[in-house]
């Protein structure tokens, strides 16, 4: 996993392109995931040609990045189009997901007894399985 240092993070902060930038990653801009697919597809640039165009030190960034990057931006654009790049916002481990949705209060009131019910279950669990450890 790369881990970019404080210097190396002001460097990618003054790109343009990058609209924030973490210990562990850097967050670029809608407009440039488009204009990147679009390079890749109507110029036939390559991934990592396309991030040095754009200013990207690689050295900084890693080599395998660019590619990775618009891997995953094809596949956005071509299962949903340039819109969706354009509002794409990961949601994985850690972030925030879509709020659920309900009916009616009585549908989100089955849904919250049985959310309990499962935590319930799962801290009966932890408890005996801390109980095992300490025999």
């Amino acid at each position: 996993m790369t881990m970019f240092t404080q210097e190396q993070i002001k460097n990618l902060l003054t790109n343009k392109n990058v609209s924030k930038c973490s210990l562990k990653s850097a967050t670029y801009n809608p407009q440039f995931k488009v204009e990147a697919v679009r390079k890749y597809y109507e110029e036939g640039l390559s991934p990592n040609t396309i991030f040095r165009e754009a200013g990207f030190d690689l050295d900084i960034l890693g080599k395998y990045i660019p590619k990775d990057c618009l891997k995953r931006w094809r596949k956005v654009y071509t299962e949903k189009g340039a819109e969706a790049l354009l509002r794409e916002n990961r949601c994985g481990p850690g972030r925030r997901q879509k709020r659920k949705e309900f009916k009616d209060n009585e549908e989100k009131i089955k849904y919250l007894e049985t959310k309990v019910k499962y935590l319930n279950a799962e801290n009966d669990f932890l408890a005996k399985l801390r109980g095992l450890k300490r025999e």
